[in-house]
């Protein structure tokens, strides 16, 4: 949850670049990131894998007016709408993008080579039928940010109860590069996004350091067997509410669009 998901960049900077907000070499560059390539197989009319520029230029002409993100998980399918086949390979990635106006998604598989210390990392976005159908389980902007705002109260409260709430060499320098990136001024999202939207994924970015720092850090002061089953009841809802916030905010400028 702390580190932005691929299929973040992937929707934000591909929407931006189907509503031409960006250059098509501009929004590559954004989705690549730090990773040394990006390529998607499987598209139509391609025999091979091809390139991102290539590839967000003939979903458009297939069809493409937007990209959502999925984020699931086992148990929830958050984002998805089927079919079986394409639901389990992207629980198995834990994300997926979505296209509205035509019937396609993409999965991301991660392959890493290199030496250690040298490590590169390369995307392939697999292609496949999904079916055009309302996704599962995403709120509204609004909705997201009332249940994220109410979901970190509570999950403080009772972590804070258990004395698992982030401490220790990892939680401080996990909370240290979370802070510095904030003060880079990073851009959460691309161009063409509300204010609202950046402002409810930082937040569920937020709450994902909270979680990411109590599950690092061990069960903390959760000792027995009750503590540690309550510190996990703690950390499930909002771990979910806080997928859903950025599920709703990569989406929004679909959602938006849809509306009119």
């Amino acid at each position: 949850m702390l580190s932005e998901p691929r299929s973040g960049r992937l929707a934000a900077w591909g929407n931006a670049l189907l509503a031409g907000l960006v250059s098509p070499d501009d929004a590559a560059s954004a989705i690549v990131g730090e990773d040394a390539v990006h390529r998607v197989e499987g598209l139509p009319g391609e025999s091979v894998p091809v390139g991102l520029t290539l590839a967000l230029g003939r979903l458009r002409r297939l069809g493409v007016s937007g990209l959502r993100v999925a984020l699931p998980a086992p148990g929830h399918p958050l984002g998805l709408s089927g079919p079986p086949e394409f639901n389990a390979r992207a629980i198995d990635a834990e994300e997926a993008v979505v296209c509205h106006g035509a019937a396609f998604g993409l999965v991301p598989e991660v392959y890493e080579a290199g030496p250690d210390g040298d490590v590169h990392v390369e995307v392939v976005w697999h292609c496949l039928p999904v079916r055009e159908a309302p996704p599962a389980d995403v709120p509204s902007l609004g909705e997201a940010e009332r249940e994220l705002a109410e979901a970190l109260r509570e999950a403080t409260e009772m972590l804070a109860r258990l004395d698992v709430a982030g401490s220790g060499p990892a939680a401080e320098a996990a909370i240290d590069a979370y802070r510095a990136r904030a003060e880079r001024g990073q851009e959460l999202l691309a161009p063409g996004y509300p204010p609202r939207a950046a402002r409810v994924l930082e937040l569920a970015q937020r709450v994902g350091l909270l979680i990411s720092v109590a599950y690092e850090n061990g069960h903390g002061g959760a000792v027995s067997a009750s503590e540690m089953a309550a510190r996990a009841q703690a950390l499930r809802p909002v771990e979910r509410t806080a997928r859903r916030a950025q599920v709703a905010a990569y989406n929004s400028v679909v959602e938006r669009r849809e509306m009119g």
